[in-house]
C-alpha cells in the first residue's frame, strides 16, 4: 500500500524531547507512526524525526507532528512513498549481529556454531536484532543467565518477531513462555520464525504460546502468571502505564527486562514508575542513546 512520509530535521536534544512529548499524549492517532534517529554516524547531534501515515497527511497530521516540538518547530516535509513494504526492504541483506551469547542473521548469512544462533528473515514486525534495543536485550539476557538466575515462567510483551522470547527460551529451555503483541500481523511472523528456529509452539514447558493483546489485558496472560522473567522492549510511555501491571504479574524476586526507552528523561520516568511498582534496578546497559534496564521485583517480607 502507498505510504506518506513526514520528515523534520533538528538537533538531537530537540528530537528526543519531541519523542518524549509523544509518549505523554494519550489520544495520539496511532495511524501516524513516528520514530527518531541520527542522520549519520559521523554526525551524532544531527537527528531526524520521521512520521509515516497510510493516507495523504492533512493539516491535522502536520499539526500533530509540529505540536511535539517546544517553541518553533522545524519545517515539515511531506512525500509520497511508492507502494512497497519498506520495513521488509530495509532489512534485506542486513549484516548479522553478535550480542552476548547470541548470533542473529537473515537467511542470506550462515549460522555461527559458537553461538546460540537465530535466523530471522526480513519481516513486517519489529525485533530482528538490528535495533540497538533488541541487541541490548539479547546482551542483557546473557548477563541475567550468567548471574545464575532461574526462569521457569517467561513472558515477552510486545514480542514482534518473537526473537527475545525465543532467546530466553534457549537460555531456560524448560520454561513456560508466553509471547504477546498488540498487532495481529505478528502472529504469522512468530509462527514462521518459530519453525525456522525449531522453537516448539504450545502451552507446555519448553514451548512458546502466542497471544494478541494490548499490554497485559488478556485472561491467558493473567492466568499463566506470575512470571519470574518478564521482557518488554516497547516504548517509554507504555512502559510507565504498564508498571503497575508488571508489578502484579512478576513473582517476588523475579526479573524484569525493559528496553525501548531513551537514556535521560525517558529512562528516569520509567525507573520512577517501576520503583513505585516494587522493582529495584539490578543492572543497566546503554547502547547508543538507548537504555536497557534489568530490574528485580522486591521479595515479600
Amino acid at each position: 500500500m502507498t505510504t506518506w512520509k513526514l520528515t523534520a530535521h533538528a538537533p538531537k536534544r530537540v528530537v528526543q524531547a519531541a519523542l518524549l512529548a509523544h509518549d505523554l499524549i494519550d489520544d495520539w492517532d496511532y495511524e501516524l507512526v513516528i520514530a527518531g534517529r541520527e542522520e549519520a554516524e559521523n554526525r551524532p547531534d544531527d537527528w531526524v524525526l520521521e512520521g509515516w501515515y497510510p493516507r495523504k497527511p492533512g493539516k491535522a497530521e502536520k499539526a500533530a507532528l509540529t505540536g511535539l516540538f517546544a517553541g518553533k518547530a522545524p519545517p515539515i516535509t511531506i512525500e509520497e512513498l511508492p507502494p512497497q513494504d519498506w520495513v521488509t526492504l530495509s532489512q534485506h541483506n542486513v549484516a548479522p549481529i553478535r550480542a552476548g551469547r547470541f548470533h542473529v542473521h537473515t537467511p542470506d548469512y550462515p549460522a555461527d556454531p559458537d553461538a546460540i544462533d537465530f535466523v530471522i528473515p526480513a519481516s513486517q514486525a519489529f525485533g530482528t536484532g538490528q535495533h540497538r534495543t533488541t541487541a541490548g536485550c539479547l546482551e542483557m539476557l546473557s548477563h541475567i543467565k550468567a548471574s545464575g538466575a532461574t526462569a521457569r515462567n517467561i513472558a515477552d510483551i510486545g514480542t514482534g518477531t518473537g526473537l527475545l522470547g525465543f532467546a530466553a527460551l534457549a537460555l531456560w529451555p524448560r520454561a513456560l513462555c508466553t509471547l504477546t503483541d498488540i498487532d495481529a500481523v505478528c502472529v504469522p511472523v512468530v509462527e514462521e520464525n518459530a519453525a525456522l528456529n525449531a522453537i516448539p509452539l504450545g502451552p507446555k514447558a519448553g514451548e512458546a504460546v502466542m497471544v494478541v493483546a494490548e499490554g497485559m489485558d488478556d485472561p491467558l496472560i493473567q492466568v499463566r502468571g506470575p512470571y519470574d522473567l518478564l521482557i518488554a522492549n516497547i516504548l517509554a510511555g507504555p512502559l510507565v502505564e504498564l508498571a503497575p501491571d508488571f508489578g502484579k504479574a512478576t513473582a517476588p524476586g523475579g526479573h524484569l527486562l525493559l528496553a525501548g526507552l531513551l537514556a535521560g528523561e525517558q529512562e528516569a520516568a520509567v525507573a520512577r514508575a517501576m520503583r513505585r511498582a516494587g522493582f529495584r534496578l539490578a543492572a543497566r546497559l546503554q547502547r547508543g542513546d538507548w537504555a536497557i534496564l534489568w530490574l528485580r521485583r522486591r521479595r515479600l517480607r
